[in-house]
């Protein structure tokens, strides 16, 4: 079942805000190079996006799925629109959608 498992923000200081959530929730973040950390904990996850050319102009939520291309074929079906066809990173696979009300999401699966 597709659910609600990340969400990444768009920073423009990775450090002090990994900082910032590490002092007010007690979170443990994970640097994964300069420009992006994140959450490790299996339920749903935070991102701090700080590349500029890769951030999402808002947070942009991630929904798990089993099959990528079957949830690409979903999204078109259902009148949303793909702003990112499906890419490779660093766990696995996912591609960015805008709904019908205009908001940018994400959908991805983890590699096996």
């Amino acid at each position: 079942m597709a659910r609600l498992n990340y969400v990444e923000l768009p920073v423009r200081d990775v450090a002090a805000a990994k900082a910032f959530y590490e002092r007010a929730f007690g979170w443990s973040l994970t640097a994964f190079g300069p420009t992006y950390a994140a959450t490790t904990s299996g339920d749903t996850d935070i991102g701090l996006q700080g590349d500029s050319s890769e951030a999402p102009g808002a947070p942009l939520p991630v929904i798990a799925v089993d099959d990528l291309e079957a949830a690409v074929t979903a999204v078109e079906a259902a009148g949303g629109t793909i702003s990112k066809p499906i890419f490779a990173f660093p766990g696995g696979k996912r591609f960015h959608f805008v709904d019908v009300a205009g908001n940018e999401l994400a959908a991805v699966k983890a590699d096996d």
